[in-house]
């Protein structure tokens, strides 16, 4: 072994151990309570759910059949909103108004576009079309529990609350690639973010929801103002508190519906997602290489061989992380069953992590775009 490879595989021993410390600390976070009320709220207020749609994909229909079927006494109106009327996801919206006759539906299919973020411009044409002043922008692969929108309104009791996002955990349908999706999400996101508010280190709001007044909307420049960005749901968040409003995140978790078909398309997803970060916090998202105990454990015993540091290394970093799907199993009320891809998961975790410092562009709905320091779409 040569001095360099001492010197590289001790500094991997040594940051392996730093990433097992800060994925048990990730695990913990998730029993600490987040910052606000998740009571379902005894007021009722009129409100006007906004649902972008794009194509037909896989769970779409109990997803928003579970906006549906609410356990909720004031009106609410669902406003699904899409480019084209032919887009096939409105056909599943029209299986639902056949099935809901009573419920208060409308469509908007627009294919004028403002700015480059397609989500974006779907919402500017829906929102014209809102009746209430409560607004809650969901995406089309979350699906929620009956008392969704009585949570949603609890927060807003709070004071000084100008928007209400929630956390979400993944919900596989049935590949592996949606497994592995899914494991993402509840094994690095849902903790690392968890742990990120509990130390007041992250400020997030989630596109899984984003609930705000129409006043307030119209404080922060209207969803135009947010036509350009890639990370729309982050720069609502900044925005909102930048008039001195609170966002609040209630301790409450929705599910994020995985439908990943091959490894192409999760590898693509998890790249924009990747990307996203790092352009929005550049030191802080080089900083998380502490979330990626598995694979550094590895590249230490690589490096280092198969010395008493290294193997404790290699030790710690597996024990956090099966300690973290411990805990992960308990807060989500789930089995385990999973556990035997977290190598797979970690690993591919880790590749993303690093190919998302390569190149500025990212694919999304079939499209490229750059993306500039400051978040700034263009398509290419």
């Amino acid at each position: 072994m040569t001095a360099i490879q001492e010197v590289v595989g001790t500094g991997l021993a040594l940051l392996t151990l730093v990433a097992a410390g800060f994925t048990a600390a990730a695990a913990f976070a998730l029993g600490i309570k987040a910052k606000g009320a998740c009571s379902a709220s005894r007021v009722a207020i009129p409100v006007t759910l906004l649902k972008p749609l794009h194509l037909d994909e896989a769970g779409l229909e109990e997803n928003l059949k579970s906006f549906l079927l609410q356990d909720y006494e004031a009106p609410v109106q669902i406003v699904f909103g899409a480019t084209s009327r032919s887009d096939p996801a409105l056909s599943v919206v029209d299986a639902l108004r056949r099935d809901f006759p009573d419920a208060d539906i409308e469509v908007v299919a627009d294919g004028n576009r403002q700015g480059t973020n397609p989500k974006v411009a779907n919402l500017i044409n829906m929102a014209a079309h809102s009746k209430h002043d409560l607004l809650i922008v969901s995406d089309s692969d979350i699906r929620v529990r009956p008392d969704y929108l009585r949570r949603i309104v609890a927060a807003f009791q709070e004071p000084n609350v100008g928007a209400v996002s929630l956390l979400y955990s993944g919900r596989p349908l049935g590949n592996l690639w949606s497994k592995l999706a899914a494991m993402n999400i509840d094994c690095h996101f849902l903790p690392n973010v968890r742990l990120g508010m509990a130390l007041g280190l992250a400020h997030p709001c989630f596109g899984s929801t984003m609930a705000l007044r129409r006043q307030t909307l119209a404080e922060i420049g209207g969803f135009e103002s947010l036509s350009g960005v890639l990370a729309d749901d982050f720069e609502l968040g900044r925005a909102v508190r930048a008039r001195g409003y609170r966002v609040l995140i209630p301790d409450c978790i929705v599910e994020h519906v995985c439908h990943e078909a091959n490894a192409r398309t999760l590898f693509r997803q998890e790249l924009r997602w990747a990307k996203t970060n790092l352009l929005l916090a550049p030191s802080g998202y080089i900083g998380t290489i502490v979330t990626y105990p598995l694979p550094l454990g590895v590249l230490a015993v690589l490096f280092h061989g198969f010395g008493a540091l290294s193997l404790v290394a290699l030790a710690g970093a597996m024990a956090s992380r099966l300690f973290l799907v411990f805990k992960i199993s308990r807060r989500l009320g789930r089995d385990s069953g999973y556990v035997w891809l977290l190598p797979l998961r970690d690993l591919l975790s880790f590749l993303v992590y690093l190919a998302s410092f390569f190149g500025r562009t990212v694919e999304w709905r079939g499209k490229r775009f750059s993306a500039d320091a400051d978040g700034a779409l263009a398509p290419v």
